[in-house]
């Protein structure tokens, strides 16, 4: 009886001794039988599909319940969006973090790049603006650049089970080899392979394919694992033969050739969303949006864009202002230029005329500085020197530009208004991106006040101007009604862009599960290692 008693002691303590070890074990355990895999999707030309291709890969992965995260290593894009913890990355990162279902974080896109000239830049490494910089030092900055790009894929590597990778541009841009962070010069740097995507609709597919697998090297062509082709219409049979001579040619499967989905609507990396949109039938509010060459974080009006109730108009250079029942005036990433732009266009002489007929006017972050009185650059942080400018004059605020960019997630309530009085205070979210800090030269109502504590924002006491720095107003069905029934509806249909969102992101999911070979892609994915630092 001692003899089986001691047995069972010494069994538990060695259990123990296991269970105490289990903790800081089990995850290199499980990393040697199931190790992270990283894939990278490459495009023929920008727009080609990448972005797309990643937030589908980024979903299907999460409902086959593995741990991913989306990794773009350098991205250019004034469309943004904020993190918890305070940092910046590429809009689409955060997108894909959704579809991944986590958080963005700031190691998701390293390095972004935010164009404030034609051949300069604001850079920001991991989340934080480090300063401007012209092509020339950038490209000199590069191998500093590259270390934040690799710290941050190993971060991941070591948290998820798989990264789906972004490219940028092309991998094809022989000028742009030399030091490359951004497509085959990474994917080499880590081992990952890639698949090349090309969009049909642009015209050419095959020679954007071959052309594009023939100027890589043979060492970066062996890591090419297929192709897919994106946005094709029409009766598959056509064009087999096509996809039989692109596989025989180059050696390289056709992992899938993706409709064009009708109507679809995801985020937008970088470019202003202009895809047609189904008609719409009972419009009631006319809304006007001025295109300026830095504007910034324009996915802050998709939901009106999207709304059934609501037409948006954008107006691009040299094009007229037409009538409307609320104008946005939207973020800048360069705002005395793009003020400059806006009066060369005439915009204050509509802008006055809009409020003398009523219209109603509501402008964001560098919209709303540039409706007050002055903005003062005076540590040339937008300019090639010290700049004061005078605004609009319709908020009595003076803005100066400062080093250091504000950038949170806000949640909070839309002050009492008889314009959006409801049973409840009205619950808004948004988030900030901005430089400038800007101060009220009188007594003020605020337009909304944060969970913090703080007042934020302006509204006019005729009750036609708004002006906030919070992004992302109308993504939430609260402060989208409030504001619709503000701006002239006075039925506003419930419209709720969370919803849209979701299921905008599965129906891409599920296109790309029935026309692509996902567990046959997978396979060749795994079979290359990805170099883990220690």
């Amino acid at each position: 009886m001692q003899i089986h008693d001691g047995n069972t002691y010494f069994f538990h303590a060695l259990l123990a001794l296991v269970s105490a070890k289990i903790t800081s074990s089990l995850l290199l355990m499980f990393s040697f039988i199931m190790p992270p895999f990283s894939l990278m999707i490459q495009g023929t030309t920008s727009d080609a599909g990448k972005s797309t291709l990643a937030t589908a890969l980024c979903r299907l992965l999460k409902r086959r319940g593995v741990a991913v995260a989306p990794f773009k290593p350098q991205n250019m894009a004034l469309n943004s969006a904020v993190t918890a913890e305070g940092g910046e990355i590429g809009r689409a990162q955060a997108v894909q973090a959704y579809a991944a279902g986590i958080e963005p974080h700031i190691h998701m896109n390293p390095i972004l790049l935010k164009p404030n000239t034609d051949i300069g830049a604001q850079v920001i490494i991991q989340g934080q603006a480090i300063g401007n910089m012209n092509a020339r030092q950038y490209h000199d900055y590069k191998d500093t650049a590259k270390e934040a790009v690799l710290d941050s894929y190993q971060t991941l590597l070591r948290q998820y089970d798989a990264i789906i990778i972004e490219g940028a541009g092309s991998p094809a841009e022989i000028n742009l080899r030399a030091k490359d962070i951004a497509n085959m010069g990474f994917a080499e740097s880590v081992n990952a392979p890639v698949i090349i995507i090309a969009d049909i609709d642009k015209g050419g597919v095959f020679a954007h394919l071959v052309g594009t697998l023939d100027l890589l090297a043979p060492a970066e062509q062996d890591r090419v694992i297929g192709f897919v082709i994106n946005r094709f219409r029409g009766d598959i049979r056509l064009l087999q033969s096509g996809l039989d001579w692109l596989e025989q040619k180059t050696g390289k499967p056709v992992l899938g050739v993706l409709p064009y989905l009708s109507g679809f609507h995801l985020e937008s990396e970088d470019a202003v969303a202009t895809n047609a949109l189904p008609a719409k039938t009972e419009v009631v509010l006319t809304v006007v949006i001025p295109i300026t060459p830095r504007i910034s974080n324009h996915t802050d009006w998709d939901p009106l864009r999207l709304h059934p109730q609501v037409d948006v108009i954008l107006v691009k250079a040299g094009q007229d202002f037409p009538p409307a029942d609320l104008v946005i005036l939207p973020g800048s990433k360069s705002v005395q230029s793009d003020l400059a732009y806006l009066r060369q266009q005439g915009f204050d002489t509509y802008l006055q005329r809009h409020l003398r007929y009523g219209g109603k006017v509501i402008g964001v972050c560098g919209g709303y500085q540039m409706l007050g009185q002055h903005l003062t650059d005076p540590l040339a942080l937008e300019n090639d020197k010290p700049v004061s400018t005078t605004g609009f004059g319709l908020i009595p605020m003076t803005t100066e530009l400062a080093p250091q960019k504000q950038l949170h997630q806000q949640v909070g309530y839309l002050y009492p208004n008889a314009h959006w009085q409801g049973e409840k205070p009205q619950r808004i979210t948004g988030y900030e991106i901005h430089a400038g800090v800007s101060s009220f030269t009188e007594d003020i109502q605020a337009f909304c006040q944060l969970d913090d504590g703080r007042d934020e924002g302006y509204v006019s006491s005729d009750q036609q101007i708004i002006g906030t720095y919070l992004h992302g107003l109308f993504d939430h069905i609260d402060s989208l009604q409030a504001l619709l029934q503000w701006a002239g509806i006075k039925q506003a249909q419930t419209f709720d862009y969370q919803v849209l969102k979701e299921q905008e992101i599965e129906r891409l999911a599920d296109s790309c599960e029935q026309h692509m070979d996902i567990d046959a892609l997978l396979t060749k994915a795994k079979a290359f290692k990805p170099l883990i630092s220690e």
